[in-house]
């Protein structure tokens, strides 16, 4: 079953950037949402991003079903899935789909853009936030420049010595704890082409300490510095791509046509920026969250968030959770309890099979 799982973790992936897919079908995470067509975009963040894309949608007559949108080093990388506003079909006329794709590469394009920008469609089944991570990656967000707040003391720890005697590269990973770490760090490893042969998990508070004896596909070790430092660097990207900066709002209102561009369309006129967003439909409900701060990344004003609840509704808009500064990493993880990777995966393998099983890039 271990085996399946990791096989599962090498699923195919990339593909072409400019090919036109539909897909009949879509999870997020473990819930099927039914038929859409699924459409991925990456390019250069800025604020008020999120609202032109769903207005450009809401303007072609696509109804938004679901969306997630990752910020990350001034990129940005979002799967939106979509149906036809007439038919709540899959749209698979290829004039229409290739006038959305035209019209939001035009969004996409109003930076100076020297890294470029993607708009796809992607076919079959997709488990979304590891696309995310693909896409990111593809997209080399780990290169640019760090524009987080964290301070130097909330940034992972990692760091890669080789193994002679074994024949491994020992990747030790120190940050703090939250759900899907583990998910966040194999993912990566495997789409960078690495095998993980053994793996142990520290635990002790709010931070973790992981461990991994890897291999590349070819049966090297890191042997270089340089091939050492695009590992760190991917990894940290990986870990911090899902720490949310901002104030976290939720949504939660009945769905219609255009509630997407509506609610981003206020957000932007009132200096809002979305650094991360998870947008589902559950049944006639549309269920958002946002994670939002000022045009400039900094906290924002509560006289203005207070402003937009009364706009919206303050049942409809809630204010969920402030920003907190991360604490450093402590050094000593001598008392920390143990566990194998083994065990780990003993408690887990039915949820992370399914879940990996999922995946078609």
């Amino acid at each position: 079953m271990a085996d399946g799982l990791w096989m599962a973790l090498g699923a195919k992936q990339g593909g072409s950037t400019t090919e036109v897919k539909t897909c009949l079908g879509r999870t997020v995470g473990v819930q099927s949402i039914g038929e859409h067509t699924a459409i991925e975009l990456t390019g250069t963040d800025r604020p008020g991003l999120l609202s032109e894309i769903s207005a450009v949608l809401t303007n072609l007559k696509c109804n938004v079903v679901a969306a997630e949108v990752w910020t990350h080093n001034m990129r940005v990388a979002c799967v939106v899935y979509v149906t036809d506003e007439l038919t709540s079909r899959p749209i698979e006329d290829p004039e229409q789909l290739a006038a959305i794709k035209e019209q939001l590469s035009n969004v996409l394009k109003g930076n100076d853009d020297r890294r470029g920008v993607k708009t796809d469609f992607s076919m079959g089944l997709t488990h979304t936030e590891r696309r995310l991570h693909q896409m990111m990656f593809a997209d080399r967000d780990y290169e640019g420049p760090d524009t987080r707040s964290l301070g130097e003391n909330g940034r992972p720890i990692i760091k890669i010595e080789n193994c002679n005697e074994k024949g491994y590269s020992v990747v030790n990973v120190h940050c703090k704890d939250r759900p899907k770490l583990l998910f966040d760090t194999v993912c990566t490893l495997t789409d960078m082409q690495y095998v993980v042969f053994h793996a142990s998990i520290n635990s002790s508070g709010t931070y973790a300490l992981q461990e991994y004896y890897i291999r590349h596909m070819d049966g090297c070790t890191l042997d270089t510095e340089g091939e050492k430092q695009r590992v760190i660097k991917c990894l940290e990207a990986a870990i911090e791509r899902r720490v949310s900066e901002g104030l976290r709002l939720e949504l939660c209102t009945s769905d219609r046509v255009g509630l997407l561009s509506d609610i981003t369309r206020i957000f932007r006129e009132n200096g809002l920026s979305v650094t991360r967003a998870d947008v589902t439909t559950r049944g006639d409900k549309a269920v958002n969250v946002f994670y939002v701060t000022d045009t400039s990344g900094n906290s924002v004003d509560m006289k203005i968030v207070e402003a937009m609840r009364r706009e919206i509704g303050h049942t409809i808009l809630q204010v969920k959770s402030m920003p907190s500064s991360p604490r450093p990493c402590p050094t000593d993880t001598g008392d920390k309890a143990k566990f194998s990777f083994g065990s780990l995966l003993k408690s887990q393998i039915e949820r992370l099979s399914y879940n990996f099983g999922l995946i078609k890039s």
